[in-house]
């Protein structure tokens, strides 16, 4: 499911139009990825949790060249943990 699907299925499930449907999932994106830059995390109990994990530097190999050796910066990355209740309904 892409997000025009995933826009659309919200969409007729509140009832709403489908451009009502973008609003709210643009506004739901907008919305996480605000609070994962300013370092929080957010939680939807049941659904799971959205947070921010820091990879730290290190050194790799240039696939193009493995004999030389390059330097991977410290970078921030999302991170997903799905709920209980989400794991449940997928057994």
């Amino acid at each position: 499911m892409n997000k025009a699907d995933f826009a659309q299925a919200l969409a007729e499930k509140l009832n709403v139009s489908k451009r009502e449907g973008e609003d709210f999932l643009n506004a739901f994106v907008d919305v996480v990825t605000a609070t994962l830059k300013s370092g929080g995390e957010v939680v939807l109990t049941g659904f799971g949790a959205f947070s921010v994990k820091a990879r730290a530097a290190r050194t790799g190999v240039n696939p193009q060249n493995p004999t030389q050796k390059i330097q991977i910066p410290a970078v921030n990355v999302p991170k997903f943990k799905a709920g209980k209740a989400l794991k449940d309904s997928l057994k």
